[in-house]
């Protein structure tokens, strides 16, 4: 262990932690805007700089490894002025469209520029003169490139979480710029459709379409299990006026906050459906139509043809066959009825993933 001085604080910490995790390990807080852990620590933003005793330039503390007898200050006032520094010059090329934008009240530099009391930037942005356009042809998302802060967390969480290397950056003149692949030609790209780089998004500049329905404030989140295969991933609704506008995915031990596709954008739309069988039904044999019924006179009745067949031609003529979003504990169950009730081995399921 390593023994250093954090704004005052007596702090230990492993040889291979950085100083923002040596903070954050005894609740002392630094803002980031870029970072994300094991992701992307390029220290991009800067906003996580700190003043170390005996350096000259203020290091980044998201990737500066902790050192023998450190003395840290965190919110000394050469740090505030570098902080507000960053923020009028990431303000000067950002548009400033708040009120419109999908992400107001939870943007993470909106946040930042509260906090630190920049309303303005002093500093007029070059970045503005290039005008790209919006990219919006994609069905689930879309990207406002003036709204891009060029932190890179979509770039990596894309490139090293998902795997699938679909957003990368690019060359605009003389500024980097991030190519999201939200355009007409969408369905030809590497992109996937999971929305893992919205969520990681910390500003407006790549958003779900459907968060212009709703806004932070206006919502409550309802931890769950995704319901579309047996992986388990956890995951927030978000819901509005008793009703689920939106999904994001949780920290759950499967998925660690990421989602696919059938997850963040195809497991919800269905609950509010007119069309959706709420309830039993059973065929009435002389009218052919399906009627409501109870769950026990609906399994009763599963259960005594089930019965029926074993009894007149034995366990070998049924099977059972697990779909793929039942979990370990239903297939299980499932074998182990099939086994014990149908007299059975004719058991399976296409839990692939």
């Amino acid at each position: 262990m390593i023994c250093l001085n954090i704004d005052g604080i007596a702090v230990e910490a492993g040889e291979d932690m950085t100083i923002l995790e040596a903070a954050q390990s005894v609740n002392i807080r630094i803002p980031t805007l870029c970072y994300m852990k094991e992701v992307n620590e390029i220290g991009s933003c800067r906003m996580c700089v700190v003043e170390v005793e005996g350096m000259n330039k203020l290091p980044t503390a998201c990737n500066t490894l902790v050192k023998e007898g450190m003395h840290v200050q965190t919110k000394s006032e050469r740090v505030i002025e570098a902080r507000k520094t960053i923020l009028n010059l990431l303000l000067s090329n950002h548009h400033r469209g708040c009120f419109s934008c999908p992400q107001n009240g939870e943007c993470e530099l909106q946040e930042l520029c509260y906090e630190y009391g920049v309303e303005e930037s002093r500093y007029v942005g070059t970045r503005k003169k290039i005008e790209r356009p919006v990219k919006d042809s994609h069905p689930f998302l879309c990207y406002h490139p003036e709204l891009c802060i060029h932190c890179q967390r979509c770039v990596n969480t894309c490139a090293k979480v998902t795997g699938r290397k679909a957003i990368t950056l690019g060359k605009t003149g003389m500024f980097n710029i991030i190519e999201a692949p939200f355009g007409a030609d969408w369905d030809t790209t590497l992109c996937e459709s999971c929305g893992n780089c919205a969520q990681a998004c910390p500003t407006g500049a790549i958003t779900e379409k459907r968060k212009k329905n709703y806004r932070g404030w206006e919502t409550k989140r309802v931890r769950t299990t995704c319901p579309h295969c047996a992986t388990g991933c956890q995951m927030d609704l978000i819901v509005k006026d008793n009703k689920i506008v939106d999904v994001e995915g949780a920290d759950g031990p499967s998925n660690h906050g990421l989602l696919c596709v059938k997850g963040r954008s195809a497991s919800f739309d269905f609950i509010d459906q007119e069309d959706r069988i709420r309830y039993p039904l059973i065929k009435n044999k002389d009218t052919g139509e399906f009627e409501r019924a109870t769950w026990d006179e609906a399994l009763d009745l599963v259960a005594s043809k089930f019965t029926e067949l074993r009894e007149n031609y034995g366990g070998e003529a049924l099977a059972g066959f697990a779909c793929s979003r039942s979990t370990n504990e239903d297939v299980y169950m499932l074998q182990k009825m099939v086994r014990t009730v149908f007299e059975s081995n004719n058991t399976d399921n296409c839990a692939r993933v």
